[in-house]
């Protein structure tokens, strides 16, 4: 059987995914418990509701940014999807 030559994902994809998904579980946690980590961890004195440092807007800004590229790491997995399905027809009218 021969291999296709298929868009994979690739450690930019992963990354972006990773950094997307933490910023999705710090937007959790202050939607349900109005504690933002990421203020808490960068502002310096440890507390949640300190105001926003330099360094907290750059990682928002880097979230923002793994966000938007994990757009495109969904459009490559949706190009993945559609090459495998008519593989996968064929198998089922041959069953």
């Amino acid at each position: 059987m021969a291999v296709m030559n298929r868009p994979r994902l690739n450690w930019l994809d992963w990354t972006a995914l990773a950094i997307t998904v933490i910023g999705a579980l710090n937007w959790g946690l202050v939607g349900f418990f109005n504690y933002d980590l990421v203020r808490a961890i960068f502002s310096g004195n440890g507390s949640p509701t300190a105001t926003i440092t330099l360094f907290s807007n750059v990682i928002f800004a880097i979230v923002g940014l793994a966000g938007l590229y994990s757009i495109y790491s969904l459009y490559k997995v949706g190009q993945m999807q559609s090459r495998a399905m008519p593989a996968e027809e064929r198998m089922r009218k041959a069953a």
